[in-house]
């Protein structure tokens, strides 16, 4: 992407009313929500038109508005494929999906094929490994822009360390880690719904996300949420830009967790006492590289535990572990001893946050949602590719099941397919590589 001009915060976010972007939302969950309320922050976003199945969602998502004091968009809602005549329609420049995952496929596609040139996607990119070949091929086909809406890649210790590797602090990388481990018990059963209708009723307050995500730890095991992990780690070693996955191989522990949540909160006579879970409690994923790192990944949603992505990344001048918040950089830090984190990241914040701290301001997920969004719209109005595309969204969202593969295969080591069909040789690295977005 080539850099342009470097405009001030005000005229970036105040842009004239004749050059606002006109987005459409698919789905108005709670993560819509999250995006729909840093898209009316903007002077340079027309929200055309909302859509969602869930009429509570919906209403939450005109309250927004309301609030916010923008024209009401046009809702369509009524029918699982209302989207589709949302999209013919509506004729929007952007689409934002946040949808369940299954649907992300398809509406991706049909935005595509409506003549939309800019997607904006909420993980994950597809279910099968056919899938994301599908989404691939679309998007050259139409020569469209399909975004992932990674937004840990953004976050403000993540980039930090992204410029210290870019620098050259912690010298050649070797080996990185990350993952998903955020105990999701409550998440999965919150509804009062649960997916056979059993009336699951744990948690105070109901919420959609429970209604199809629990669905997919009955019935898949693999590494079912990979880029919350592997997005930034993909940009440490600049995945598909000079560097790609070569393989990858996945185990998986036994299935206790969810199990057991249902006895303790619902006792043994519950009926989702009888459901069998298939997802194992820790998925562990290698992954090597063309360029000769490691990669390790987990996948950790169903025990008890405190929010950890764990990553760690390590060069041959040292390493940043983010659970310990630490730092070691050799012939800096004191032989052996570790360096409490802030120091370095202060040092190296990254100019993107220096630069838009302020207008993080409310964001959520600690501000790293307003980069994202911001990143996308930024290149629709320029009509630029997207800092990250539909080559990093296939090769992230791709782990889930190559991680299944793997796993049903006995753990054997699988073939990491290449996306870019040998571009990724000859691509240059393009995210966050200065300060205009």
């Amino acid at each position: 992407m080539a850099a342009a001009a470097v405009l001030p915060a005000s005229e970036l976010l105040a842009a004239s009313s004749n050059s606002k972007v006109k987005v459409a939302l698919i789905g108005t969950g709670l993560r819509g929500q999250n995006h729909l309320d840093l898209l009316l922050r903007r002077n340079d976003v027309e929200v055309s038109s909302i859509c969602d199945v869930d009429s509570r969602m919906l209403e939450m998502a005109k309250e927004q508005i309301l609030k916010a004091g923008k024209k009401m968009p046009v809702l369509y809602t009524g029918d699982p494929y209302a989207w589709k005549q949302q999209l013919e329609k509506d004729k929007p420049e952007a689409v934002i999906i946040s949808t369940p995952w299954e649907w992300h496929k398809p509406m991706i596609i049909g935005a595509l094929e409506a003549g939309v040139k800019y997607v904006g996607t909420e993980v994950i990119l597809g279910i099968t490994l056919q899938d994301h070949w599908d989404v691939v091929k679309a998007a050259e086909q139409h020569q469209a822009h399909v975004m992932m809406l990674e937004n840990v890649c953004y976050r403000r210790d993540v980039m930090a360390v992204l410029n210290m590797v870019r620098q050259g602090v912690l010298g050649e990388l070797i080996h990185l880690q990350g993952g998903y481990q955020h105990d999701l018990r409550e998440v999965k059963f919150n509804d009062g719904v649960h997916p056979y209708g059993h009336g699951v009723e744990f948690g105070e307050k109901g919420f959609s996300e429970a209604r199809w995500r629990t669905h997919h730890s009955v019935h898949r095991n693999g590494d079912l949420y990979p880029t919350h992990g592997i997005g930034p780690i993909a940009h440490y070693v600049n995945i598909n830009r000079g560097n790609r996955f070569l393989s990858l191989c996945s185990f998986s522990s036994k299935a206790r967790g969810l199990h057991e949540h249902i006895v303790k909160q619902g006792g043994e006579q519950h009926p989702n006492a009888k459901v069998r879970f298939k997802l194992g409690d820790v998925v562990t994923t290698s992954i090597d590289c063309a360029n000769g790192e490691t990669i390790l990944l987990q996948h950790d949603t169903n025990l008890p535990r405190p929010y950890s992505l764990g990553f760690r990344v390590q060069g041959t001048n040292g390493l940043w572990m983010d659970v310990n918040k630490s730092i070691y950089v050799e012939g800096t830090s004191k032989p052996h001893q570790w360096d409490p984190q802030k120091e370095w990241l202060e040092r190296y914040d990254h100019p993107l946050w220096a630069r838009w701290s302020k207008e993080t301001a409310g964001a959520g997920h600690g501000g790293m949602d307003f980069f994202v969004v911001h990143a996308f719209i930024e290149s629709v109005k320029r009509q630029q590719p997207t800092p990250m595309d539909v080559y990093d969204a296939a090769a992230w969202s791709a782990i889930t099941p190559l991680s299944e593969q793997s796993i049903e295969l006995g753990n054997a080591t699988v073939d990491f397919p290449d996306f870019t069909g040998g571009q990724w040789m000859y691509r240059q690295p393009v995210f966050a590589l200065n300060n205009d977005y």
